[in-house]
């Protein structure tokens, strides 16, 4: 597959623009519905320990903060990259190092989101037959994030500067002489 001439082509757009915002805010919305599910699925309870019926104030202000900035951390990802799409279209290694500014902290995250889960797990993190709904759902949705940025980071699938700058600037010229003939 040919580099797309934008840092954001359509398949890291769909997928950071819409596919993470709507899963932060449905989580978002899942955390407002019902904080005490929330936060007792988040790491296994002991056998002898289960979870509490009902939670502290403070807690389910906590869990629905959270949850809130998980969205909002989505919907900014639609926002910035909407506009990198629409004003930078023509500055491509503009384009580039904003994406980089956003995905590299997000994946940062990602990478931290996944060792937490797992380390809550203690002993049992490799027993996958003993995860729960909620922790397979965690980690697959990870996964579907985090290894899209990787890629992003790796240049698969979209425009990198330093490989492709060239050829875009010759592309470009083209276009703007085959404009003025026209």
């Amino acid at each position: 597959m040919q580099p797309s001439p934008s840092a954001i082509p359509d398949f890291y757009y769909a997928l950071f623009a819409f596919y993470e915002p709507a899963l932060t805010v449905f989580g978002f919305i899942g955390a407002v519905h019902d904080p005490v599910t929330t936060h007792n699925t988040q790491a296994p309870w002991p056998m002898d320990n289960p979870p509490p019926a009902s939670l502290p104030k403070a807690s389910i202000v906590t869990v629905i903060q959270l949850a809130h900035v998980c969205a909002l951390m989505g919907v900014v990802n639609c926002f910035v990259l909407t506009a990198i799409r629409k004003h930078l279209s023509k500055h491509l290694a503009t384009q580039e190092k904003i994406v980089g500014a956003l995905m590299t902290p997000l994946l940062m995250g990602d990478c931290m989101h996944l060792f937490v889960t797992l380390w809550a797990l203690g002993d049992e993190r490799w027993d996958i037959s003993q995860w729960s709904p909620m922790l397979w759902t965690t980690i697959v949705l990870g996964f579907s994030l985090m290894i899209p940025r990787i890629m992003w980071h790796l240049g698969i699938w979209r425009y990198v500067d330093t490989r492709d700058g060239q050829k875009a600037d010759v592309t470009m010229a083209h276009k703007e002489a085959t404009n003025e003939k026209s």
